[in-house]
C-alpha cells in the first residue's frame, strides 16, 4: 500500500460531501430503568448496553451483559439495530458499533441514520469514522461536577460522503476501506485471543496450587498475619515527570503498563508491601487484584488501593500471600454484578489464609514464579507484536479516514 497516495487513488479525484451528524442521525440519549421496579429486571429479554458490554466483548456487540424486560422501555421504542453508543460523559469516546435493536445506559448517546440517509453509509464505516469523532470528543470536553462532551460542538461534528453523487461507488469506496480496516483488526484479535488463552492456562495451574482443603492446613484471618492501610487521594500532585509512580486500580490491573506520577510520597510504600484493588465496577477484572512492591522510594499508594503488610515473614511470606489474595474468591463474592463493589477493610480483613510450612510456601512460590516467567517468557512477544499491529492499525484508519476538507467543511 503506497501510504501517501492509497486514499487518494481509492477516492480517484471524486468530491467528499461533508454533513453535520445532526443532518445524518437521531441522537437519543441513553437510561438506566428504575432499579426499584422489579419488574423491569426480572425475565428480561431486551439487551442493555453499558461500558462493561464493550470492556467484555469489544467494540462490534451483538448481545449484551444485561437485558432488562419489555416494560423497561420508554415509548415502547427501542434503539434501532446497526446503530452506535459513544460515551459523551465519563469514559468519554469509547464507543460500539450495535447490531441489534436495544437500550443503553445513560453514560452512551445513541447514533441512529435518519432514514433519507439509510442507503448512504455502510454502518462499518461509520463505525471506524467514529475513532475520529473519539478524538474530536476527548479534545471538546466541558467540566461540572464531571467532564462531558460539549454537545453543541458535538452536534456539529462533520461526516464524510464519498462520492455523493454516486451511491454505489460511494458504497463501495467506503466497503473497501471497511475490508482494510477489518483485516487489521482480525489479526490483533487473534494475537489477543492466544495471549488470554495463555493466561487463563496459567491462572488454572496457580489455583490448583493454591486450593487447600479446609480441616488439612490451619487458617487464620488477614488481620491475625498482616497490617492494613488503605490510601490517600493524589488527584492534585499529578505530574507526567513526577518522581514515584502512583499505584491505583489502572497501574495493578494491567500490570504497571498505564501509570501515573507523582512529585509527593503522600503514601509510602515498602518492598514486599501487598496492594490490593478495593473498588472496581460490576464484573470488573481489577478487584481484588494484587501487586508486590518490589522496591522502597518507588511508588506512593493512591485511595481505594489496600496496603497489607506480613506482620511475621517467618510465618507468611509476603509474596506467597501475594498469589493467594490475588483475585481471591473470598473477595469476589462481594461483586453482585450490579452496583459497583467497594470492599471494606473488615470484608478484606476477615478472609481466611493458611499457615502451611515456610518450605511449603517457598516451594510453591517458586513454582508460580517460573510459570510467571514462562508465561511472559512465551508472550514477550505477543504483547509487542499486539502493540505493533495496533500502531499499524491505527495508522492506517488515520490514513484511510482523512477525506480532504473543502474551506467550508475545514471551518
Amino acid at each position: 500500500m503506497n501510504n501517501l497516495t492509497y486514499l487518494e487513488k481509492l477516492l480517484d479525484g471524486v468530491d467528499v460531501e461533508w454533513k453535520k451528524l445532526t443532518d445524518v442521525f437521531q441522537l437519543k440519549n441513553g437510561y438506566t430503568p428504575s432499579k426499584s421496579k422489579k419488574e423491569f429486571w426480572e425475565n428480561g429479554t431486551v439487551p442493555w448496553f453499558r461500558m462493561d458490554d464493550i470492556r467484555e466483548n469489544g467494540q462490534v456487540l451483538d448481545g449484551s451483559l444485561q437485558k432488562v424486560s419489555e416494560s423497561a422501555i420508554k415509548g415502547g421504542k427501542l434503539f434501532p439495530a446497526n446503530s452506535i453508543i459513544i460515551a459523551t460523559s465519563a469514559t468519554i469516546g469509547e464507543h460500539a458499533l450495535v447490531r441489534v435493536p436495544f437500550l443503553a445506559n445513560q453514560r452512551f448517546t445513541n447514533l441512529s441514520l435518519k432514514p433519507d440517509y439509510k442507503d448512504t453509509f455502510n454502518s462499518k464505516f461509520i463505525f471506524y469514522y467514529c475513532f475520529i469523532l473519539a478524538d474530536w470528543c476527548k479534545k471538546n470536553t466541558t467540566m461540572s461536577s464531571f467532564a462531558s462532551v460539549d454537545m453543541d460542538g458535538f452536534k456539529k461534528f462533520l461526516f464524510p460522503i464519498p462520492c455523493p453523487d454516486n451511491p454505489e461507488k460511494s458504497l463501495a469506496i467506503q466497503a473497501e476501506i471497511v475490508r482494510i480496516l477489518d483485516a487489521f483488526t482480525e489479526l490483533t484479535a487473534e494475537l489477543t485471543a492466544e495471549l488470554n488463552l495463555r493466561k487463563k492456562q496459567y491462572n488454572y495451574y496457580r489455583d490448583k496450587l493454591l486450593s487447600f482443603k479446609y480441616d488439612e492446613v490451619e487458617w487464620k484471618t488477614l488481620e491475625e498475619v498482616a497490617h492494613f492501610a488503605n490510601g490517600k487521594g493524589h488527584e492534585k500532585d499529578i505530574s507526567e515527570d513526577g518522581k514515584f509512580i502512583v499505584v491505583n486500580s489502572k497501574f495493578i490491573s494491567t500490570d504497571g503498563l498505564v501509570a501515573k506520577y507523582s512529585h509527593s510520597q503522600i503514601c509510602p510504600l515498602f518492598k514486599d508491601d501487598i496492594l490490593l484493588v478495593m473498588s472496581d465496577l460490576p464484573n470488573g477484572k481489577a478487584l481484588s487484584k494484587t501487586f508486590l512492591v518490589d522496591e522502597d522510594e518507588k511508588y506512593t499508594l493512591n485511595q481505594r488501593i489496600g496496603r497489607i503488610t506480613v506482620k511475621d515473614k517467618s510465618e507468611m511470606l509476603p509474596k506467597f500471600l501475594h498469589y493467594f489474595l490475588d483475585r481471591t474468591p473470598q473477595l469476589l463474592k462481594h461483586n453482585n454484578g450490579v452496583d459497583q463493589t467497594n470492599l471494606r477493610k473488615g470484608q478484606i480483613l476477615e478472609v481466611k489464609v493458611p499457615i502451611i510450612s515456610l518450605q511449603k510456601q517457598t516451594h510453591i512460590v517458586n513454582i508460580l514464579d517460573k510459570f510467571d516467567k514462562l508465561t511472559k517468557s512465551l508472550s514477550e512477544g505477543l504483547p509487542r507484536e499486539i502493540e505493533l499491529r495496533q500502531k499499524q492499525y491505527e495508522y492506517y484508519r488515520d490514513l484511510l479516514l482523512s477525506f480532504p476538507k473543502s474551506n467550508e467543511g475545514a471551518a
